[in-house]
């Protein structure tokens, strides 16, 4: 298969590597130039959970050079998607399908604002704390679940398909019916880590280990599964504390996004994540105040940042 990955930071380096190894055609896009130009070059280095390996696959900066694919995943943070879905229109033939995989909160709904909801799928996936260590190499800690599913109707013929082409790259997958269970399983423990993570600069396992610290990101995970159960959202999720904690001990070396974002002076995906949850809170009318305080901290902090967004 053909495949068009647009935005190979950490995560989109893990699906390009593994992908690529698995004897696909990848086009590895992204606006890094220093990065892109060391994966053309030198190849695509993967270390980790999956092992080590050097992929040889297309890299390119501009998505029209690499033609039209069977299959565009869309790998970029959730506040640059709508560029992603703008710079991925070269991608797509008749038949190309888009797969956008984000943390948090709206994203495919942009995406298929400007690609149409037809042609995406929605997929999410944790346990893996990937992390770029220099232009064209990457690392992950963990090797846990790619999800997957339609956004507007229930598992499809489409969504097996790619799940086995996941399956024979190496990873776990699990489809879903129901969208809303997809992304608020992993939301829950997003927002039990990222916050936390990028306000104290520790690594998952050092938060779990800590009480205090714990005591906020439990709350924030808390305060999401009441969010999703007063939604109506399904979850096959009985104690969220163990589930979030079961899901931090398969990573505890890891540094999730938001904090890897802290690190290089950028502005992270909060909104997507634990500031998306107050507002969810409101719709049915219950709170979030620890989402909301640790969300304002992150957003204080950031102002410091010269980058902006991205």
């Amino acid at each position: 298969m053909k495949i068009g990955i647009v935005g190979t930071g950490a995560m989109g380096c893990v699906y390009a590597a593994l992908l690529g190894d698995a004897g696909n055609e990848v086009w590895a896009v992204d606006s890094w130039a220093e990065h892109v130009a060391a994966m053309a070059r030198d190849g695509l280095s993967l270390e980790g959970a999956s092992g080590t390996r050097n992929v040889r696959l297309n890299a390119t900066t501009d998505a029209a050079a690499a033609g039209q694919c069977d299959l565009v995943i869309i790998a970029t943070k959730a506040m640059d998607v709508t560029a992603a879905a703008q710079a991925a229109r070269p991608m797509l033939g008749p038949d190309s399908t888009v797969l956008t995989i984000q943390n948090g909160l709206g994203s495919a709904a942009r995406v298929a604002d400007e690609l149409g909801p037809e042609r995406v799928v929605l997929g999410v996936v944790g346990g893996f704390g990937a992390s770029i260590t220099a232009p064209g190499k990457a690392h992950h800690n963990g090797m846990q679940l790619v999800r997957l599913g339609e956004m507007n109707r229930p598992l499809s013929e489409r969504v097996e398909k790619l799940a086995e082409l996941w399956r024979s790259a190496g990873f776990t997958v699990k489809c879903f019916d129901d969208i809303d269970q997809l992304v608020w399983e992993k939301l829950i423990c997003n927002c039990a880590f990222s916050a936390s993570a990028a306000l104290t600069g520790w690594t998952v396992g050092e938060i779990l280990a800590d009480e205090d610290v714990w005591s906020i990101a439990g709350n924030c995970a808390l305060e999401a599964y009441r969010v999703a159960r007063a939604s109506n959202i399904r979850l096959d999720i009985d104690d969220p504390l163990s589930y979030v904690r079961d899901f931090g001990a398969r990573i505890p070396h890891a540094r999730p996004s938001m904090l890897l974002d802290h690190m290089a002076g950028r502005r992270s995906e909060i909104d997507a994540i634990n500031g998306a949850i107050p507002p969810a809170a409101a719709r049915v009318g219950v709170k979030a105040p620890i989402n909301e305080t640790v969300s304002a901290l992150v957003r204080a902090k950031e102002k410091a940042f010269a980058s902006g967004p991205g």
